[in-house]
């Protein structure tokens, strides 16, 4: 032995591991799963489906014990980490810290967007937690895309429009918990229309791709989801890549004022699965998938039934649309992190490049497009591309969906020209101001679009018009504020939305709207170190949610001066 090498005292069994008197971590209980493989039947066990499995047993359930992520990651062949970290990610998942735990048979979720705030939430929430039965829990919620209808309250999966106190309790009472489907158009009645003649002309040939693409570039058609890319050149992008290629259909709308993609989807149900479906041909797609946010209970339904439909019909083969239900994250708007809860994961925003067009859902290129774009690219195919464009207002192209809501006579989803000014949608389309309601600011592009004064209401709200102001028309979400309300409070509220669906994946964004939100609500603002937090969030953020997030509150600052004195 080296002189310099300590001695050693060996003691009897040392260097052997030592058994434990009971295994380590939570144990799977096989009469849970065996309940769970019972509940959830002869479906496949795949990772993309977690968040499909999640969902029936928290229906079935109420909620989800660590029991029940055990026997599912047992039954998924997943680790428990993983299903956990999916579960405790998303909101509208409640998982019990103990198996013992009861959970409250009704759920009412009272949103608490700014349009709802405006129209008084805030007080229905606190009146109807202080009446509630043991059996049922009241929680706030963010925008549940309801907005014209404010203010909104879910009673399990039953949305009340213009909810009151006596509403919610009526239907608490009633045990109303089910979805109530809107009127929405079947497909047999949409055959005489020519539903699906289109699609089923670039199938068989009669449109070749080069001539639809052409129709489509012609139109300038943009997508409608926020950012405005021109969708000719999307479809170049994805079609440069080698298959198997795939198509998402974003129907994850969480800005709060924005509900275009739910009128679509209920009103609009087979234009938009026919522009959905043209798009995959478009790209020569192997599947495609539509992810739509859990707070569109009916629009799932109404999907569910049509897609059977069309699949009973012979349009498509069975199981080429696949639906997909979000949890309760605005986060998954993103495509990035939209894919990722697609594939069964946390949604969180990817670092690019790769860009999703090149290797998107299980690593496949994939386009990705918004509801309103799919809708609108069947119009283009029917009407033509002269006929889209001549439509636009102040030097723009084309129409859109604008969702409108707060201190108008008509709310509600308006469908008008590219480029008209909020003046003109005021008072062409929402019937004017309420009554007794002058304006004074307005949201032109939702949460993220930043807030103008009235004095700017005469610019166009299209793409690239507002951004040397400090703004941007987005997908569309125009909310319009009064002389009683505060725009201090709209931005707060809107930077505490922020805060709440950062995914916390990154520092600059997860830290920032908090303390944003927390300077926001001293009785002055400290505008220079606000600004500071802003430039740090917007070059230092992964995705747009940070990025945009200080937009309202800049704009108080440039444009309202005076309401950051309480």
């Amino acid at each position: 032995m080296n002189a310099k090498t300590p001695k050693r005292f060996h003691h009897p069994g040392e260097g052997r591991r030592r058994a434990v008197p009971h295994p380590k971590g939570r144990q799977v209980d096989t009469d849970v799963v065996a309940e769970l493989r019972n509940l959830l039947g002869d479906v496949p066990m795949s990772r993309d489906l977690l968040i499909e499995h999640l969902h029936v047993i928290q229906d079935h359930y109420h909620g989800l014990t660590p029991h029940h992520l055990a026997a599912l990651a047992e039954l998924m062949r997943l680790s428990l980490v993983e299903v956990y970290e999916v579960a405790t990610f998303y909101a509208h998942f409640d998982v019990a810290t103990d198996d013992e735990g009861t959970m409250p048979a009704i759920t009412v979720r009272v949103c608490d967007s700014l349009p709802c705030e405006m129209a008084g939430s805030a007080a229905l929430q606190d009146a109807l937690s202080d009446n509630a039965p043991g059996t049922v829990r009241v929680l706030r919620a963010p925008c549940m895309g309801r907005c014209d209808h404010a203010p909104i309250a879910e009673v399990g999966h039953n949305h009340i429009d213009h909810a009151t106190v006596k509403t919610v309790s009526t239907a608490i009472d009633a045990n109303a918990v089910d979805t109530v489907l809107p009127p929405y158009p079947i497909l047999e009645n949409t055959r005489q229309d020519g539903a699906y003649s289109i699609f089923r002309a670039c199938v068989n040939g009669s449109r070749s791709y080069e001539s639809v693409r052409e129709t489509i570039e012609k139109s300038d058609l943009r997508g409608m989801g926020g950012a405005g890319f021109p969708v000719a050149r999307k479809w170049d992008f994805v079609t440069a890549e080698d298959g198997p290629r795939t198509v998402v259909i974003n129907a994850d709308e969480g800005e709060p004022g924005t509900f275009k993609d739910r009128w679509f989807l209920e009103r609009a149900t087979h234009g938009v699965l026919e522009g959905a479906l043209i798009a995959a041909w478009a790209v020569d797609a192997e599947e495609l998938w539509i992810y739509l946010r859990d707070e569109y209970p009916a629009a799932r339904e109404i999907l569910r039934r049509e897609i059977a439909s069309i699949e009973a019909a012979g349009v498509i083969g069975p199981g080429f649309i696949k639906l997909r239900r979000g949890a309760g994250a605005y986060i998954c708007g993103e495509e990035s992190a939209l894919i990722e809860s697609l594939e069964g994961k946390r949604g969180l925003p990817r670092h690019r490049p790769p860009y999703v067009a090149q290797s998107g859902v299980f690593g496949r290129p994939t386009l990705v497009h918004n509801v309103e774009t799919v809708f609108w690219i069947r119009e283009v195919l029917e009407s033509g591309s002269d006929w889209y464009r001549d439509q636009g207002l102040n030097g723009q192209t084309g129409a859109r969906a604008y969702s409108v809501s707060g201190r108008v006579h008509a709310p509600g989803v308006k469908i008008a020209p590219n480029g008209i000014t909020l003046h003109e949608l005021v008072e062409q389309y929402c019937g004017g101001m309420a009554e007794g309601h002058a304006l004074e600011a307005y949201l032109p592009g939702g949460a993220s679009g930043g807030i103008l004064p009235a004095s700017m209401a005469d610019l166009p709200l299209a793409f690239g018009s507002l951004e040397e102001y400090g703004c941007f028309v987005g997908s569309g979400a125009v909310v319009v504020l009064s002389q009683e309300d505060s725009v201090r409070d709209a931005a707060i509220n809107l930077m505490k939305f922020f805060e709440d669906e950062s995914c916390g994946q990154c520092t600059p964004c997860r830290v920032g709207t908090e303390k944003a939100a927390k300077l926001m609500q001293a009785d002055s603002w400290n505008a220079d170190l606000l600004v500071e937090l802003s430039a740090a969030m917007r070059d230092a953020s992964i995705c747009g949610l940070g990025q945009a997030a200080p937009n309202p509150m800049e704009s108080v600052l440039r444009y309202f001066p005076g309401a950051v004195l309480r």
